[in-house]
């Protein structure tokens, strides 16, 4: 798009409320928009991200292509590492306390994400912020009088901790500092507009609170969606297994995005992509509409040759029934023979344990050498080679010998 001092703001207004679920306030942002485009000055728009595991997924990126609609109009946009609040341990959608990471993990981590996240924003446009920066000059006196600014009745107010109580769970002292650092990060970088997930939304307010407390206008602030894992159901997650990450290989990604329901395929259309979803061809089949989806998920991590001959290897593994081309290869001594056909597929990273095993093999999911494999405590008993395929798209060559 062009630059935010020369389109409408009402149409800027559109471009970054596609796919929002709130913001507070609207009025608020319509009056920040038009005094930027009289004054030329950009909005300063953040969006903050605790380092606590190394890889985004695109459940996160759905924060980042909202910061990207900022920025492609113009405005700043600032991607702030929380690596002091990590310490922490965001309590929100927690019901007991987070585990807390080393200074040396949280810096890891960072790194991973520095990396990772111009694969979406403009490096040249981007500023990349650590809270630490602000927080550790603050010490201790500074931390008191900022806890000052705000009653432990608003702090418990929020549902989280209201819920702990209510069950007789315990709430760490460290866990109700945490609305406090998140609101003064706003009030450091002198922030226009925050961005968060809807269950970001009691730490955003503490923000426009605490910007007030300080003398400064009062943030806007806007709400994404918390996009719904391939199982279309629970919150998208690495432990629950239910992702899609950025740096996965473009056939796994591709696997996965035809893997979803009709239905959520529009949603990740509308949070994951820029297709105007009135320009969607709902007359095409739904397996070609996902395979374009999949497509341009892709392209934006991987770039549109490595996208296309996704396609390409899907159409031939699962439409023409054929053997992938890159398919690893394993070798296992046949001194350990015979073994348990559970416990070989975690040996083998088929399956994360052997209860998992087991039932994968009950549900008819994995077959070897083309046969299914029905009984979990069946064994393998000769030397050779055997092709595995578990599930739809994992497939592995197995040598013993």
């Amino acid at each position: 798009m062009n630059d935010f001092k020369t389109i409408p703001v009402e149409q800027q207004l559109a471009h970054i409320k596609r796919g929002a679920v709130e913001v507070i306030r609207e009025e608020e942002l319509l009056e920040k928009l038009k005094r930027a485009q009289k004054t030329g000055k950009p909005l300063r728009v953040k969006a903050g991200f605790d380092p606590t595991a190394p890889d985004i997924h695109v459940g996160h990126t759905v924060l980042i292509r909202k910061m990207k609609h900022f920025q492609d109009l113009g405005h700043t946009a600032i991607f702030l590492v929380g690596d002091f609040t990590a310490m922490i341990g965001d309590p929100s959608g927690r019901s007991v306390t987070r585990k807390q990471l080393t200074a040396d993990q949280i810096q890891q981590n960072a790194e991973t994400y520095k990396q990772q996240i111009f694969k979406i924003l403009d490096p040249q446009k981007t500023v990349i912020d650590f809270n630490n920066r602000w927080m550790s000059q603050l010490g201790s006196e500074g931390f008191i009088r900022l806890a000052s600014r705000y009653t432990v009745a608003r702090i418990i107010e929020r549902e989280d901790f209201t819920n702990r109580m209510k069950n007789q769970q315990p709430i760490a002292m460290h866990e109700l500092l945490y609305p406090l650092v998140q609101g003064y990060d706003s009030v450091a970088l002198e922030a226009d507009v925050e961005l968060g997930g809807t269950d970001q939304k009691f730490n955003l307010l503490v923000g426009r609170d605490l910007q007030r407390e300080y003398g400064q206008e009062s943030q806007v602030v806007l709400t994404m969606p918390l996009l719904e894992g391939l199982d279309g159901v629970q919150k998208m997650s690495k432990s629950l297994g239910n992702y899609i990450g950025i740096n996965e290989a473009p056939n796994e990604q591709f696997g996965k995005v035809m893997s979803i329901s009709d239905a959520l395929m529009l949603r990740y259309y509308e949070l994951l992509t820029d297709v105007s979803m009135t320009e969607l061809k709902t007359d095409r089949h739904p397996m070609d509409l996902k395979a374009d989806l999949a497509v341009r998920i892709i392209t934006d991590y991987h770039g549109a040759t490595a996208a296309e001959a996704a396609r390409e290897e899907f159409n031939r593994v699962f439409r023409k029934r054929e053997i992938p081309e890159d398919i690893g290869t394993k070798s296992i001594p046949a001194s350990i023979l015979p073994i348990r056909m559970t416990k070989l597929l975690v040996s083998l990273n088929l399956a994360p344990s052997n209860t998992e095993a087991q039932r994968l093999i009950e549900s008819g999911a994995v077959h070897m050498n083309d046969l299914r494999v029905t009984d979990p405590k069946a064994e393998l008993a000769t030397p050779g080679e055997y092709l595995f395929k578990v599930g739809k798209r994992r497939f592995l060559k197995l040598l013993v010998n």
